[in-house]
């Protein structure tokens, strides 16, 4: 049972942006990433790191998807964006929206920004750029998602391509 300092604490909560999520996840996950890397190697760690973040952002999509009054698809999941871009944490160009198309680039990325300004430019492409086509996966595995540069990899821009695959719905009978 939730108790009223619990529930105020989850209001809080889900009133932050995602920037600033990713802000104090990222500050927890810097002391583990480090003793990680100390016992197990760079390597080790940035796969442990990656493996948890592409569950959790599997898991982040399901619960998207299942809080979705109509159709999971990818023109619900293009409303979701405004999400994203919060606390102006992205600047984007749209370059087509249509119900199996949803084409952007990032031209600005303040978790890029942020991360390298944390220290954690070597690991913010798993924090972060990964999660991307994982929640996609969570949300409707349909969607894929085609990126070929990032800024938290140096790029000018983040090119996101996202598609639907088709009717993914099984049949009546199951199949």
């Amino acid at each position: 049972m939730a108790t009223p300092a619990a529930d105020a604490v989850q209001a809080a909560i889900d009133g932050l942006g995602i920037l600033a999520r990713r802000r104090i996840e990222a500050e927890i996950i810097r002391p583990i990433h480090a003793e990680m890397k100390r016992r197990f190697g760079a390597e080790a760690a940035r796969e442990v790191l990656r493996a948890a973040i592409t569950e959790a952002a599997i898991a982040a999509g399901a619960r998207f998807a299942g809080a979705e009054a109509g159709p999971v698809d990818l023109t619900s999941f293009a409303a979701l964006q405004p999400l994203w871009r919060k606390d102006d944490a992205l600047e984007i160009e749209v370059l087509a929206e249509t119900p199996d198309r949803f084409d952007y680039d990032v031209t600005r990325c303040r978790y890029a920004e942020m991360y390298h300004g944390m220290g954690l430019g070597e690991i913010g492409d798993v924090l972060s750029c990964q999660r991307d086509a994982s929640f996609c996966t969570g949300y409707n595995p349909a969607i894929t998602m085609e990126r070929t540069t990032t800024i938290m990899q140096g790029g000018k821009r983040c090119d996101f391509r996202y598609r639907m695959k088709g009717d993914t719905k099984p049949e009546p009978d199951g199949r």
